[in-house]
């Protein structure tokens, strides 16, 4: 059952990301595509319970526990960021809108790959509280081994982030001739 909701949270998710967007920008019903999309966050909420139900209801800890914790840690970390950067990307393409800006050379994507790092901090964080969470929850009356092996996860993802953004960091990526004109034209600013 638990994976089922997972899948049906997932392809939720996308489903509303899609309608709200077409709502907003395809079918001018601004109001209602962010409503829609601020339904997004109860699909994790429901997740999130069902899990625990499962727990308490006497199901064993296993893997999809530990899938589930990764889910709502993710959506936690990059749910709203997600939505943004979609959003922006829509409103340039169906609205009119400018051009969304992107750190792609230098120092500033150095700067947004340690942002992104924080996000994964973030979800990191929230997965490993959830299963911690979890291992209270369930205590003596079951076997653990699961959810504790599940914490190692987030932790190797943000290390495998970390080093992403020190490679950039340490090497950045340096702009083609004539791209560094046309960063800063975008950006609204001359460098």
């Amino acid at each position: 059952m638990l994976v089922g909701l997972i899948i049906a949270c997932e392809v939720g998710f996308w489903v509303l990301l899609a309608g709200g967007l077409a709502l907003r920008y395809l079918a001018g019903m601004p109001r209602l595509g962010a409503a829609l999309l601020l339904c997004e966050p109860l699909l994790e909420l429901v997740l999130l319970v069902a899990s625990f139900v499962d727990l308490k209801n006497g199901g064993e800890p296993s893997w999809r526990h530990g899938v589930a914790a990764l889910y709502v840690g993710y959506t936690v970390g990059y749910g709203h960021y997600t939505v943004k950067w979609l959003d922006g990307h829509a409103a340039h393409r169906f609205a009119g809108g400018p051009k969304p800006p992107g750190a792609k050379y230098g120092k500033a994507r150095a700067v947004h790959e340690w942002q992104l790092w924080l996000r994964t901090l973030a979800a990191a964080a929230v997965a490993y509280g959830l299963l911690q969470a979890g291992i209270w929850y369930v205590g003596d009356t079951a076997d653990t081994a699961q959810l504790q092996s599940w914490q190692g996860v987030p932790l190797k993802v943000l290390g495998i982030q970390a080093i992403v953004a020190a490679t950039y960091t340490i090497w950045p990526r340096k702009a083609p001739e004539g791209a560094a004109d046309q960063d800063a034209e975008l950006a609204g600013t001359k460098r």
